[in-house]
């Protein structure tokens, strides 16, 4: 609780980039899984990406301006798209062949970042509703500005995985793969 007694938000963008770091490690992870495997992503799996990339948008903007109720409410909104996204997957008819990680298929993981996502960005709104939504003039501390270049780098890298895979059109091999 010290940490965020320090001043306005320095805590709070410490622990932002912290998250920040995990969403950019899962990021990473997904492009890597889908490379090992040499899969296509599905439609869904890619909807996935994009609400972990939007999440990672409100925890970059905490970073960077600093603690926002706002900020909190993207990144819960895009948690609640992906844990409904995890949700519709698991629906899905499993996949004979679908490689599992620790037991569990990469939805059933997402779903779990997802719903830390929400958790964490409500407790950090409770903790941070003192400071709202007042500009903080501060520089970025080194930690915040490599963890804001890592997302940046991965949210990128997602993107262009995704566009080599089905080009800038809906990407008609994964559809006929999974449907």
């Amino acid at each position: 609780m010290a940490l965020f007694l320090e001043s306005p938000g320095h805590g709070s963008r410490q622990v932002n980039a912290l998250m920040l770091f995990l969403v950019c490690v899962g990021l990473i992870f997904s492009l890597t899984w889908q490379g090992m495997t040499a899969d296509y992503a599905c439609p869904l799996c890619t909807l996935q990406r994009m609400a972990l990339v939007l999440a990672g948008v409100g925890l970059l903007l905490n970073v960077r301006l600093g603690p926002s109720p706002l900020h909190y409410a993207m990144t819960t909104t895009a948690a609640l798209s992906g844990i409904a996204i995890s949700c519709w997957l698991a629906l899905l008819p499993a996949d004979a062949n679908a490689r599992l990680l620790m037991g569990l298929r990469l939805h059933s993981w997402a779903f779990v970042m997802f719903g830390v996502l929400v958790v964490f960005a409500l407790l950090m709104q409770t903790l941070d509703r003192r400071w709202g939504d007042n500009a903080i003039k501060r520089a970025t501390s080194l930690l915040g500005t490599i963890v804001m270049a890592l997302f940046l780098v991965a949210a990128l890298a997602s993107t262009a995985g995704t566009v080599m895979d089905c080009g800038v059109s809906t990407c008609l091999k994964s559809l006929t793969a999974t449907f």
